[in-house]
């Protein structure tokens, strides 16, 4: 079994899915007493948010580079960002380390493509659904049409993120706020929705809606035990 090394705290709420969910995976896989081998840097979200709203993405790349550094240099093979929004700075970290860098977009779009899906939903953060970095990489690598809500609801999805989901605040009336968006997104022809924001299942699952939810923060987990699981010689040609 590999080493994966998780660039986490961003928040600390899914980064602690992702661990329980990478242990889940590992377990199931080997049964027994298995445990997934893992090496955390959870940074201090209050200040990369404050990078992020300033846009000051070149400074919160090389904080998170550097975090990458030492998780390469405790014995990391792999590296996780553990949020969507960060893969924005993916480039500025991959340039700092010589490990490979598992990314979730390529996780999902890669399951997406396998099961058919060709216009796809996306829920996340404003920079998420707003830029080009993950809209484009669906898109230009993957060829899926990526649907997003209008300006008004993709400030209800952000606010609700920042504001309550990487609190740990869950809040029944948000849930339905989110449940009337992947509605709509789904009226626009959305064959399913990319919960595209590593906090979103925190609220919103699939017995919720009708249409298909990818959960972005199971879909990179289950990417990653299968990559700690491959053997050697089969690594290279099936890198994310």
């Amino acid at each position: 079994m590999k080493t994966i090394g998780l660039l986490g705290g961003m928040s600390w709420e899914s980064t602690a899915y992702y661990y329980r969910l990478l242990n889940e995976g590992v377990k199931e896989a080997l049964g027994g007493l298995h445990s997934a081998k893992i090496c955390l840097y959870s940074v201090d979200f209050a200040e990369v948010e404050q990078l992020q709203h300033q846009g000051k993405w070149e400074e919160a790349g090389a904080l998170l580079a550097n975090a990458a550094k030492g998780l390469e240099a405790a014995g990391a093979e792999g590296l996780m960002i553990c949020t969507n929004t960060m893969h924005k700075v993916a480039p500025a970290i991959e340039q700092e380390i010589s490990i490979p860098l598992l990314h979730i977009a390529d996780a999902t779009a890669q399951l997406l493509v396998a099961e058919g899906i060709k216009t796809v939903g996306l829920l996340g953060t404003a920079f998420t659904m707003e830029q080009d970095f993950y809209k484009g990489r669906l898109t230009e690598h993957y060829g899926l049409q990526v649907i997003t809500p209008d300006k008004l609801q993709r400030k209800v999805v952000h606010n609700i993120i920042y504001n309550e989901l990487c609190l740990g605040d869950i809040q029944e009336s948000s849930r339905q706020s989110y449940i009337d968006i992947i509605n709509n997104l789904n009226d626009l022809g959305a064959e399913a929705v990319i919960l595209g924001c590593t906090e979103i299942g925190l609220l919103v699952q699939q017995q919720h809606v009708s249409i298909p939810l990818y959960d972005t923060t199971r879909i990179h987990a289950e990417s990653a035990v299968k990559w700690m699981l491959q053997e050697p010689d089969s690594v290279a040609g099936n890198l994310l």
